[in-house]
């Protein structure tokens, strides 16, 4: 896998690149005017990360669509945060629990969506952690959240105070003191895909996708003041085996989500 810049990159452009080459530990190759598919069979695991004005994009081409390249864009996210923004509800914060200055814990954060959605509700004082175990992901999420513009400052402010971690949350919970957060969260990988888009597909080419281990939900239950949520397929067998209980959801939606009330909840 290598990194590199658009055709004529800006100074600003070849400095996020060599910070990208250092931190992935992988080669800075000039682009000149190879194309991305030149680059990308050029190399032995068919991987190249390209950064652009536009941002961050990785292209896999072992994947099944190799011309999509990932790129970090919180999709249906800022849409759910415009209805926050207008007073509405959102079922992930009232199911969770989520309210101004509460500290929460993303233990599978992918493109952080959820992970914005729960720093616009928890605001300034509140604060959010999020965790991703895949270098690459992590590497191109962390330069989305740090440059992109939605055109509404307090949304972008949000996207700037998440805290991106590379670690793996199994490690990183049980590390954690009693009750040190208010909302613990998982949004596992789905073991049977329920999305068909373009931006899902790639990002499964470079997510975890193991399962969570009842360990790991333990930790998450010993570390929460208020309630630890699971998302997952509608009616998964994954509630019931982890403990959580699978919360009334709509019937035209293909997810679904289960709590456990922790603390005085």
């Amino acid at each position: 896998m290598i990194v590199t810049t658009s055709v004529k990159p800006s100074e600003t452009l070849l400095t996020q690149a060599r910070r990208l080459s250092r931190q992935l530990d992988i080669p800075l190759v000039a682009r000149r005017n190879a194309t991305v598919r030149k680059l990308v069979g050029e190399q032995t695991n068919r991987r190249v990360i390209v950064v652009t004005e536009e941002g961050v994009r990785f292209y896999d081409g072992n994947g099944n669509q190799p011309d999509t390249p990932l790129f970090y864009h919180p999709s249906m996210a800022l849409v759910r945060v415009k209805r926050l923004r207008a007073g509405e509800s959102d079922p992930l914060i009232a199911y969770s629990g989520c309210s101004r200055g509460d500290a929460v814990l993303d233990c599978t954060a992918g493109l952080c969506a959820d992970s914005l959605v729960f720093a616009y509700a928890a605001g300034a004082e509140g604060n959010v952690t999020a965790l991703e175990s895949e270098p690459v992901l992590h590497a191109i999420v962390s330069e989305g959240l740090a440059t992109y513009e939605s055109g509404l400052p307090d949304v972008d402010a949000a996207m700037r105070r998440i805290s991106l971690q590379c670690r793996n949350h199994a490690d990183y919970l049980e590390q954690q003191p009693d009750n040190s957060v208010d909302i613990v969260y998982f949004d596992p990988m789905f073991r049977r895909p329920v999305y068909e888009s373009s931006s899902i597909g790639a990002i499964r080419t470079v997510a975890n996708s193991g399962a969570l281990l009842p360990e790991a939900i333990g930790h998450a239950k010993r570390i929460a003041r208020k309630s630890v949520v699971l998302k997952e397929q509608y009616g998964s067998e994954e509630f019931e085996r982890l403990g959580f209980l699978e919360l009334p959801s709509k019937k035209s939606t293909k997810i679904a989500y289960g709590v456990i009330q922790v603390g005085e909840g």
